[in-house]
């Protein structure tokens, strides 16, 4: 891969880790974000710009060699909100990257996209798409998005979606769905990687031990993940007690997003809104 790897939303928990990790890498890196994001590290560019805006994404990803699409809303406002950041920005993402000749694109899909499917073991990604919420929807919506332009246009598109991201595990569930701060590079870095991957769909954890999603596509891509959530159970099931069968978070892909009450509560911060 030849240019550096433009990566927007760098402002954000994921956008630090590659910005940090991806170097170590060998990846040269351009951030940008509609924030100031602080002190460059060295040889990296800063630009400051939205990522729903064509004209400013595609400026900014001329030279580049890859595309990582971070950009965008992980809660559940309004659909205006939602539609506009997730669909509208990855729009923007993938139509960038086509004008300014970025061969690949990696974008940060979300287990929300099936939120609402019953939790099996090892499941795979060629499952039927039952979002939880808009949130889910858009990221649908955005693995939609790229198959066209893979299949239209010849990018090679690879979606990740990502489970629980974050330093450490918290809830019981996330002994299942963690993916730590080095297994997120690792990820990245394996996506940009591998050679001519075309249109992928990969799930997003660490190797966890309680781990409820496949990572065979993942390895496919070259991915090989370090940090398993266990090393945290203890701690974890002491606070919070072992995994509830028949609840919503332990039966359900999605957790408490596919739940009632998070429902409600979104229909009710909407409702606040001027």
């Amino acid at each position: 891969m030849t240019g550096p790897v433009l990566v927007t939303g760098a402002a954000g928990y994921i956008g630090g880790l590659l910005r940090a990790g991806l170097p170590e890498r060998g990846h040269a890196v351009r951030s940008l974000d509609v924030v100031e994001i602080g002190e460059p590290r060295a040889g990296e560019e800063h630009l400051v710009a939205d990522a729903t805006d064509l004209d400013a994404v595609t400026a900014a990803a001329q030279g580049a060699g890859a595309l990582v699409h971070m950009a965008g809303i992980a809660t559940e406002p309004s659909w205006a909100a939602i539609s506009h950041a997730n669909i509208e920005g990855t729009y923007v993402a993938l139509e960038a990257a086509r004008l300014a000749g970025v061969p690949r694109v990696v974008l940060a899909s979300s287990n929300h996209a099936t939120g609402m499917s019953p939790r099996v073991e090892n499941a795979q990604t060629d499952a039927q798409p039952r979002p939880d919420t808009y949130y889910g929807v858009s990221k649908v919506t955005m693995e939609a998005l790229g198959s066209l332009y893979a299949d239209r246009y010849g990018l090679d598109v690879v979606c990740l979606r990502i489970g629980s991201a974050q330093p450490e595990p918290l809830t019981p569930r996330h002994l299942s769905t963690w993916l730590s701060p080095g297994d997120t590079v690792r990820l990245v870095d394996a996506a940009l990687t591998a050679p001519a991957p075309g249109f992928a769909v990969v799930w997003g954890i660490s190797a966890n031990t309680r781990g409820w999603w496949d990572l065979t596509s993942a390895r496919a891509l070259g991915y090989e993940p370090a940090d398993d959530a266990e090393a945290f159970a203890a701690a974890v099931v002491a606070a919070h007690g072992e995994p509830t069968p028949g609840t919503v978070e332990f039966d359900r892909v999605g957790g408490e997003y596919a739940g009632p009450d998070f429902a409600v509560d979104a229909v009710a911060a909407r409702a606040q809104q001027p």
